[in-house]
């Protein structure tokens, strides 16, 4: 009997792969049906320009993330999308509020359980969205709206009240962290947001380490 680690990895990488080829499938048949296809020297120069950035960001998401939400969290993250805004607080909530910790057997379950809850519910919340909101929403979010401002500070609000908890709680070993991040967008202000994630948790980890070490935590 396969173990429950080799049945995520097996499922997760047919999942993955059949999600590549439905995306990649989108164009194609539309190029086949159209009897249009892009020329080379054209999607080669397009690559070359946001390869060695996607590159670098996919790479530091995977090395991020992979310890925070375990290995069926990271395929069905992968699959899903929207990562940084929404799966991961979602994991580090879920954990939080069942008092597990990450990188364990029990992190592992709270956290796939969590992203597929979340996956869920927000397919079922865009669909709700779309059929209720269409008729007012640009009404809303247009310049001149009240509510204008709001919709320009959902991602700072969300990770916000999230960090908050964790920062009050574990204030000295924030410290690193914010600091370094901080510090390189005052020199990469335009850097996305996997490397930075990177380099705060690898900060992160320093510095607890450095920390415990010296008995300041």
């Amino acid at each position: 009997m396969k173990s429950y680690s080799d049945k995520v990895h097996t499922w997760g990488r047919i999942w993955s792969v059949s999600a590549l080829c439905a995306l990649l499938s989108v164009p194609l048949l539309i190029c086949v049906h159209m009897d249009v296809w892009p020329p080379m020297s054209g999607i080669l120069k397009g690559l070359a320009s946001v390869i060695p950035l996607y590159w670098t960001t996919s790479i530091a998401e995977v090395i991020s993330y992979s310890p925070m939400l375990g290995a069926g969290g990271m395929y069905l993250s992968f699959v899903t999308g929207n990562i940084a805004n929404l799966k991961l607080p979602c994991a580090l909530s879920a954990m939080e509020t069942a008092k597990v910790r990450p990188n364990t057997e029990e992190g592992e379950v709270i956290t796939t359980i969590s992203i597929a809850s979340s996956s869920i519910a927000t397919t079922l919340i865009i669909t709700a969205g779309v059929l209720i909101f269409t008729p007012i929403l640009p009404k809303i979010t247009a310049p001149g709206s009240v509510f204008a401002p709001a919709f320009q500070q959902i991602l700072p609000a969300l990770f916000g009240a999230i960090g908050a908890g964790y920062f009050i709680k574990h204030w000295k070993i924030s410290i690193v962290p914010i600091a370094a991040g901080i510090l390189t967008l005052c020199f990469l202000p335009s850097l996305a947001v996997g490397p930075l994630i990177f380099v705060t948790v690898v900060s992160s980890l320093l510095g607890a380490h450095i920390m415990f070490k010296t008995k300041i935590v």
